[in-house]
Order: C-alpha cells, then structure tokens, then sequence
C-alpha cells in the first residue's frame, strides 16, 4: 500500500515537472515570437522614416527639422584634415549663411542649414564629391589617435583606420555599416557597438563584428585575436562580403542575432 502511494507520489511529481518544463518552453516560445514581431516592427519603422524623411541620397544631403533646409558633412578620415580645409568649410558655411557648424560622432564637420538649391555648389565649392554620411553602405570608419598620437595606443589605429577608409568607404551594402578602430582597450572609437569593431591589444588587433547603438544597442561577439595590420584587412575583406552577399535587409549585429549561434558559427569558419 505504502510503495503504490510511493509511485502515485512520483508519478505526480514527474507529471507536475513535465507541466513546468512545457510552460517554460512556452513561455519562451512567446518572448522569442514577440522579440522576432518587436525586430519585424522596428525594422519596417527605419524603412519608413527612412523614405519619409526626404534626405538627398545623391547629393549627399540630410534634411533637417525644417523639412526644407539640409546639411552636407564633408568626409575627412578619421576627423584628420589640414588648416585649409577647415577654412574652406567655414568659408562655404558663411557664404551659404549655414545655421551651423556641428563635429559629428562619426568624425565629420556637417554644414547646417544649407537651401535645396545650394547644395550642389557648396560642395563644389569645398572641392569634394558628396560623402557617404546616408544611404546603405560603409557610413563611416571612425578611428582614434592610436600609437600615431596616443601614449596608451598598443596599435597604430590612424594607419588601419585609413586603409579601411580608403579600401570599403562608401561601399554598398544590405543596410548601413560602421566601423569603429580603437588603438587599445579604452575604445575611443567605440568599436563594441560598431557593425565591425578593432581594438588594439599588446600582440595585434582583437576584431568584434555585430555591434549596434541606437534604439536597439547591442555589444559585438569576438571574432578573432591578435592579428596584424595585413590580416586585420583581409578579414574585414571577408566579413564585408559575407554581409553583402547575405540576403537580408537587417544590420549585421540583428541579422546574426537572428539566425542564432549555429548560424554565427558558420559565419565564423566562413570569414576566418
């Protein structure tokens, strides 16, 4: 009598743990089809603005709260440029009456405030083809001062930030693209939230991939160690490829968030 309520006992127990584990798995199941549905609403929200915003992707302008006046943000690598060059930008800025001057996050100097009908000559003006601060593509290869200028620099960032500048700067991709080359562990250049990430070590560049700010921050995976300058640039040649040829409209940080580990597994053996 005693061994049957024994096992009637267990029995319910065993039933009462299989009734825990399937609310589990459904809960789960929801938080994954609400965070999948949360992704899908965001992401028809930036398709939206996006083409509600009225920005001039071909003259490389944005539009600004007026609706009718734009900025223009001429490209200087890494924020580095030569006198001239700022007292050419603040010339067009004063001939073109521009509300202001603003540095940017991505190492620009964006001219405010520019009419429609200006723009064209004020680019012509400072001698430059329109930049790529819009649009789907590498926006912006944002690098710190480095080994160049920095006493706590472990790799020269300026030298990488250019070639990765020079070599993938503007390139079209699925959706927009930043690259962050931080000379050491302080990250200056904010590479853990950037879609491809360097950060100077003792013995080569640590490189992340997947990282984002903005309304959905998201801190990037490890992706390799200690590389040089050369095999740094290759691997960003992969990664960059990789994601090009991806049939998907998300960024490169929501898109590997999306496809889960074994995908990014993959994605690893396939750029390394």
């Amino acid at each position: 009598m005693v061994e049957e309520e024994e096992k009637g006992k267990k029995k319910g127990e065993e039933k009462e743990e299989e009734k825990k584990e399937e609310e589990k798995e459904e809960k789960k199941e929801e938080e994954e089809r609400k965070e999948k549905k949360e992704e899908e609403e965001e992401e028809k929200k930036e398709e939206e603005e996006e083409e509600k915003r009225g920005d001039l992707l071909e003259k490389g302008a944005i539009v600004q709260r007026d609706y009718e006046t734009y900025a223009i943000a001429p490209h200087f690598p890494g924020g580095l440029c030569e006198p001239s060059a700022l007292r050419k930008v603040a010339e067009v800025a004063e001939k073109y009456k521009a509300a202001a001057l603003k540095l940017t996050s991505a190492q620009r100097i964006a001219i405010v405030g520019i009419a429609e009908s200006e723009i064209e000559n004020a680019w012509n003006d400072l001698g430059l083809p329109p930049g790529y601060a819009i649009g789907l593509c590498v926006r912006s290869v944002k690098f710190c001062p480095g080994t160049t200028f920095c006493k706590r620099g472990k790799q020269d960032a300026v030298k990488l930030g250019l070639e990765l500048d020079k070599r993938f700067h503007g390139m079209a991709l699925p959706s927009k693209f930043k690259i962050g080359v931080s000379g050491c562990t302080n990250c200056c250049a904010e590479s853990w939230i950037k879609d491809l990430g360097f950060v100077g070590m003792p013995r080569g560049w640590r490189v992340v991939v997947g990282g984002a700010a903005g309304a959905s921050p998201r801190i990037a995976e490890v992706l390799a160690e200690n590389l040089s300058d050369d095999e740094a640039l290759e691997l960003a040649d992969r990664v960059l490829n990789y994601y090009k040829n991806c049939e998907t409209k998300l960024r490169l940080g929501r898109y590997l968030k999306k496809v889960g580990l074994e995908e990014f597994e993959k994605f690893k053996r396939a750029v390394l």
